[in-house]
């Protein structure tokens, strides 16, 4: 008798192309590539991109309305365990690439909440920008957004003149807090803002921004580390904790 073996067939794989690039540091860009058709996904949800036969996930920084899915990237150089990340960034506008015919996720918008504090290290902050993007698009009303962003340099901020115009513009939905952790370093010799890890100051503006456990959603987004000491924090003065971890290795 002969067992018949389970063959599981691989989804037939899209193809896209980079649409334009844009170096923020020597590790961080951003990309657009090309929306296949058909394409669909909520705010706040992933896509698999490939190239040379290696996949990986990443958030989408773009609005569904939006008619290209915009990326925030950081590279992970070979040594340090990177494969994708070096090869997607030798790559330039017209090169190709391949694409998971679904989004996924569930770290996606809660509008059960009337406050939204959402905490991010560097490239964390994309489902926030798909969130805001969204949100403002439609026209809603009746929900904050309050982004705590850490990086450790104030270049790694990708959205900060977005975020800083929202925060303009609409001054009741939206509210910015970017923050460095290494404000000491010539790096940062023209930063005016907040200083610290953003896990460290969270409580902080927690208590300034007269948030409370009973209609505010904290989504913390990135670095475990800030994930586990957001958590800590904030889960024993009674708010809800969504978290998407973002792993250094690629």
């Amino acid at each position: 008798m002969t067992t018949a073996r389970r063959t599981r067939i691989r989804p037939k794989l899209a193809e896209t192309h980079i649409l334009e690039r844009r170096e923020l540091t020597p590790d961080h860009w951003l990309m657009w590539i090309g929306k296949p058709d058909g394409f669909t996904f909520k705010p706040g949800q992933y896509c698999t991109i490939g190239a040379e036969g290696i996949e990986r996930a990443y958030s989408i920084a773009s609005a569904p309305h939006e008619d290209r899915i915009e990326l925030f990237i950081e590279l992970v150089p070979y040594e340090e365990g990177g494969h994708l990340t070096p090869l997607l960034y030798a790559l330039q506008a017209g090169d190709k690439l391949t694409i998971r015919p679904r989004a996924k996720g569930i770290f996606i918008f809660n509008p059960n909440f009337k406050n939204h504090l959402l905490v991010a290290t560097v490239t964390g902050v994309v489902p926030y920008i798909s969130f805001i993007r969204d949100y403002l698009h439609k026209g809603e009303t009746g929900h904050r957004f309050f982004v705590l962003e850490g990086a450790s340099y104030d270049d790694e901020f990708g959205y900060d003149d977005e975020l800083s115009r929202y925060a303009a513009e609409y001054p009741d939905i939206v509210t910015f807090i970017p923050t460095v952790s290494r404000p000491n370093e010539e790096r940062n010799s023209n930063w005016q803002g907040e200083k610290g890890r953003v896990n460290a100051i969270v409580e902080e503006q927690v208590e300034r921004l007269g948030l409370n456990a009973d209609d505010t959603l904290i989504y913390a987004c990135g670095h475990p580390g800030m994930i586990e000491d957001v958590k800590a924090r904030l889960v024993p003065k009674g708010f809800t904790v969504d978290e998407e971890r973002f792993w250094k290795e690629d």
